[in-house]
């Protein structure tokens, strides 16, 4: 019997590190290329944005009469992505492509990943904005959630939960968007497992973060996780802890700094995430926020985010999001 056990766990084991070793192999998506969502009477599809406009790739699909995936978790979790190359030179060069190009002026943008399992944030992850709000250094990397109900796309409008708080801040953030199953991963490895970057915005309420000694219904209302417009290709992000980040309020700047000032980087952070829980391909981890928050201001001079207010972020190479609050 003892002998049946062993082998019995000799093959357990075998098998899980076969398990491991595939889901690492698997490729991530087409290189070289940056996606949106967009939102329409069918629902959130998939863009490719192309130099001469995005390309809705569900129309271009039926159009050209080619079978490619129409969403962007079907290309994350492992779609083959030929035809969406096919389909960019097919609409770039025929004629016929110009129906199915929109100009990003007038696309209607979703979420950039509008259904992910898990959306994971850090908190305090900047030097600079854990001394502004007089906070110590975490020990490990500070973890909170949000949920699918605070996710929206650029150019939309977030109504603010104005019965339950008055104290709204903005954080900008660079998102991680994973693109492989990963679990127990090595920092020296944690990188191989990113689909993509994209810009995000945690949107806070502050009465409410601080009301406990938990972050979450501070974090979780209703269109508090903009994200996109953009999710960039992890090959064209060469240190995704070397990038200039900003804030915008009313088209002056609030907060300016540089993803090299993370207290845990990219691989930290993917790495400790993974020997906690598994990450699946289109969780998303929005990675902190620099300083110049107005929670970080003297409280004489702190003027919250109110209805009416276009708050935008960027982060370079990714492109700028923009919500007006209401």
């Amino acid at each position: 019997m003892a002998k049946k056990t062993a082998t019995g766990t000799r093959k357990a084991v075998a098998k899980k590190a076969a398990v491991k070793k595939q889901a690492g192999a698997r490729k991530l998506g087409p290189k070289g290329m940056t996606f949106c969502t967009l939102a329409g009477r069918d629902g959130m599809t998939l863009g490719v944005r192309t130099d001469k406009g995005i390309l809705d790739v569900a129309k271009a699909a039926a159009l050209f009469r080619v079978k490619a995936p129409t969403t962007i978790h079907q290309v994350m979790e492992g779609a083959d992505c030929a035809p969406l190359v096919k389909l960019v030179e097919k609409a770039t060069s025929d004629a016929r492509g110009k129906s199915v190009l929109l100009s990003e002026a007038k696309a209607k943008f979703g979420p950039a990943v509008p259904n992910p399992e898990k959306i994971i944030c850090v908190g305090l992850n900047y030097r600079q904005h854990a001394a502004e709000t007089g906070s110590a250094i975490p020990p490990v990397p500070l973890l909170f959630n949000k949920f699918n109900n605070a996710l929206t796309g650029h150019r939309s409008t977030v109504k603010l939960p104005s019965k339950v708080d008055k104290q709204f801040d903005y954080e900008v953030e660079l998102v991680i968007v994973i693109g492989k199953t990963a679990r127990d991963v090595s920092e020296a490895d944690a990188l191989k497992y990113v689909f993509g970057y994209a810009n995000g915005n945690d949107l806070s309420a502050r009465g409410l973060q601080r009301a406990t000694s938990q972050f979450m219904l501070g974090k979780i209302p209703d269109g508090f996780a903009p994200l996109g417009p953009w999710v960039v290709s992890a090959d064209q992000i060469k240190d995704p802890n070397n990038l200039a980040i900003q804030t915008y309020v009313n088209g002056k700047v609030r907060q300016d700094l540089n993803t090299s000032d993370m207290i845990y980087d990219c691989r930290t952070i993917i790495s400790y995430c993974s020997r906690h829980l598994t990450l699946k391909p289109g969780d998303i981890i929005y990675t902190g926020t620099p300083q110049g928050v107005i929670l970080g201001y003297p409280k004489d001079k702190q003027k919250w985010l109110k209805a009416g207010d276009r708050v935008k972020t960027v982060v370079q190479h990714l492109g700028e999001l923009e919500v007006t609050l209401a």
